[in-house]
């Protein structure tokens, strides 16, 4: 089973240091439209297709064929920010 891609999107601040983390779940594309329903193909998450990152293989999933922008997209900020500590006086 492969893991889930992670891309990685650092901003620098000038008091912290903070950074981006996506992630890509579950399929979402209706494969009925055509004809009027609503079917999705039950694809988990997205598993990119093997090919370099950039290219139109790594935005195709590999479960379920689909672009990389039908699946559920998580976006996550996290900061690594310095507090000053506190001394107790």
């Amino acid at each position: 089973m492969r893991k889930r891609q992670v891309v990685l999107r650092r901003t620098e601040q000038a008091s912290a240091s903070s950074f981006t983390v996506v992630r890509y779940g579950e399929c979402q594309k209706n494969h009925a439209a055509a004809v009027g329903g609503y079917a999705v193909d039950g694809c988990r998450e997205f598993m990119a297709s093997n090919g370099e990152e950039g290219t139109t293989a790594a935005l195709t999933c590999a479960a379920c064929g689909c672009h990389r922008n039908f699946h559920r997209r998580e976006v996550e900020t996290v900061c690594e920010c310095s507090s000053p500590s506190s001394n107790g006086a």
